[in-house]
Parts: C-alpha cells; structure tokens; sequence
C-alpha cells in the first residue's frame, strides 16, 4: 500500500472511530435541537436581509449532514458572504496559519477571511450586510480563538450598525475551572476576564461580552440575538458530530485539550504530527516514559509539528478514564521528570503565563507548589466569577 492510500486508510478509520463514539456518546441527547436547527425562527430572522456568516466546518445541522450555508440557500436567505475563523472555511489550515480569502465551490460566495489581514471585519467587509450571524462550535476553553473572533464580529457589528444573530451550540468542556486572566494579559487567545474553563455556551458567552461591555468600540454592545437550544441543560454531556479543529479529532483530546495545551509553551510534545493529538505526551528522552511516537507532518493535523521526526518517550492517554474538566496533574507530572529544570521546561514562559492569564502558575509551579495548593489560590475569583456567570444563564445550570 502506497503513503497517499495509507494515509487515506488512517484518516477514514479515525474519522469512523471519531463518528461511532460521538453517536454512542450523543444517544442520550436525541431531543436536543440546536440554534441552527430551529431554522423556522433563524430564516424569520434574516427575511429579506443582507446576511454575512461565520462559520467552518462545524456549522452543520442533523448530526452533521447539512452544512448551515446551504439549509440557508436552500431557504432562499440572500447570503452574500461568509466569514473564514482559524483554520478556515473547511477546517484544515494548521493552528495560526494565515487563512487567505477565496470563494465557496459549492455555492459560489465569496469567503473572507478573518484570520488574514484583518482579525476582525472591516467597515468596507460590513457595508453590504444587515446582519452577522454566528455560528461555530466552541469547545469551552478561553484560548481557543473561536470565542475571540465572536468578540471581533460583535464589535464590528457595534461600530457599524448591524445586528448580529448568535445560534447556540453546547459546550462540551462545561466546567467552571481553572485560572482567571488578570488585567495586562489580554490577547487572542484570551480576550476576557474569566476562567480558564468558562461554563458557558457561546451564546450566554456573548450575552455577557455584551452585559460587562466588554466591547472595545463605540458603542459598546451590539444589536444582539441568540437563537437558544431546546433540550439542552448545563452538565449534558454533548460530542461533536466534527471536529472542530484539526489536532481535536476525537473525543478524548477535546476533554484532554484544556489541561494539555499548556504543554505548548514547553518542549512537551502533546502529539501533533500524529493521529492522535492531545491525547498523548513525550519529549525524545527514555526518561519521559515507556509510550513511543514520532510526530511528522502530517496534512489535515499538523505539517510541522513539535519535536518532527524525532523518537518521543512518555505517556498514552487515549484510554485514560477521564471525565474532563481542568487539572494539572499532567504538567506537574512531566514538571518532576524534568527535574524540575525551569529554563529547559518551559521554553516560552510568556506564553505559558498567556495561556493561563497571568504569571501566577508558572511561578506557583516553580516554588514547588501543589495542584491543591495552586487550586486554592482561585476560588475567590471563581466564585466572584460564578456570580457573574448567573446574570447570563439561558439554560437550566449545574
């Protein structure tokens, strides 16, 4: 078997295994309609309007068989363009590899990129819209980017006059968890004052970039709407009928993702350049454990990944029982094989105290403290913070 039949056999395979497990993990959840499926009330909505979308690949609708663009057209809503996120359109460009503008096959609208030249649309990008209509799948964590280009579309939507509709989809890692970003670490990949996990769908997420007035434009909140789900209560279990980026194909790197994405900012493989990322760590060294792999690039997950071609040592977690949510068990774990050597573990410190908001855990880490103890010093601010949370609750909690 040649390497394009080969590779072409293994991502048919994951993709099966991907599909069967989220159909078995989903079966509770038949009643659940979500915003976009309430297409009845969503093409009300957009009746005669100039409708400009954000969406990707995992804006479908009937456990993935329609894409929301084309239930759309379909309906003969008048879609004049669509807005690409990280990764694209389709879903495939590598984590921060610039998306470019291009133009949907199927249908012929143009796609304009928002992860280009420009992270958020322009004046001139929003002029022929009425309306922005959202809709990506989240998967709950406050440095996946999604969130942040929903923030960017909202403030384009404010400064330029234009509604903005937001189809709610579940949160998958539905945790209150982990650290808070302080003031002075803002950026893409964590754009708002909350915690690390953030126990909101992107809908109630919206309601309260609106309700704090976090919008940096004048004014500061939009014209917004969120079609809710039905059947859907905070705590429900919920599995993506796609992935929703390249390096989370299944569902247990999605429940991995928030506790191992830390491992970037160090020279900790988390498997990218194999198929199964973020369910695996190792670092070319015997030390690190007795699981082997060997990351290469690898189109569709990761073309230059961390520690490419090299023999990585350490663990398997694809089998891990593990029910989700935030923990540091792992990053202290592979923190004491390392010897606890700072300047050699973590290679960019500044983005380790980006992802996490602050330099806090790192330097908790170094003076040797533990998960309970580190865990302790963010309930004040968690709670301050699950006060907030209620104001915007569009569904029964926890």
């Amino acid at each position: 078997m040649n390497m394009k039949k080969t590779l072409f056999f293994s991502l048919f395979l994951i993709t099966l295994l991907f599909l069967s497990g989220l159909q078995a993990a989903n079966s509770q959840n038949k009643s659940l309609k979500l915003g976009a499926e309430r297409l009845e009330q969503v093409c009300e909505l957009l009746e005669g309007k100039r409708v400009g979308l954000v969406v990707n690949q995992t804006s479908v609708l009937e456990d993935g068989n329609v894409h929301l663009l084309d239930a759309l057209i379909d309906k003969r809503i008048n879609v004049v363009k669509v807005f690409a996120p990280e990764h694209g359109f389709r879903g495939t460009a590598d984590a921060g590899e610039y998306v470019s503008d291009s133009k949907d096959q199927k249908t012929g609208i143009p796609i304009i990129s928002i992860y280009g030249r420009n992270r958020k649309p322009t004046s001139q990008q929003m002029a022929n819209l009425d309306v922005v209509v959202f809709d990506i799948q989240d998967v709950g964590a406050r440095f996946y980017t999604y969130i942040s280009t929903m923030h960017y579309v909202m403030e384009a939507c404010a400064e330029n006059n234009k509604e903005c509709i937001v189809l709610d989809r579940p949160n998958p890692n539905d945790f209150v968890d982990g650290p808070m970003m302080k003031e002075g670490f803002e950026s893409f990949v964590g754009m708002h004052h909350i915690p690390l996990l953030h126990g909101l769908t992107v809908g109630e997420l919206a309601l309260m970039i609106n309700g704090e007035k976090w919008l940096k434009s004048n004014p500061d909140t939009c014209k917004l709407q969120v079609v809710t789900m039905e059947n859907w209560k905070h705590g429900d279990s919920y599995w993506l009928p796609v992935k929703p980026s390249p390096n989370l194909p299944s569902v247990q790197s999605i429940r991995l993702y928030p506790s191992l994405c830390l491992f970037e900012a160090t020279n900790i493989s988390v498997g990218r350049g194999t198929y199964f990322p973020f369910e695996v760590l190792g670092f070319p060294d015997p030390k690190y454990g007795t699981f082997t792999f060997t990351p290469v690039s690898l189109p569709g997950f990761d073309t230059n990944p961390l520690q490419k071609d090299k023999t990585c040592y350490g663990v398997d977690l694809r089998e891990l029982p593990f029910a989700g949510g935030f923990t540091l068990r792992f990053f202290l774990e592979f923190y004491e094989k390392a010897g606890k050597d700072q300047a050699f573990f973590f290679s960019r410190p500044d983005w380790f105290d980006t992802l996490t908001g602050s330099k806090e855990m790192r330097l908790q880490i170094i003076k040797g403290m533990s998960e309970e103890e580190i865990r302790a010093t963010w309930q004040a601010d968690l709670s301050a913070y699950k006060e907030m949370r209620k104001k915007y609750l569009l569904y029964p909690d926890y």
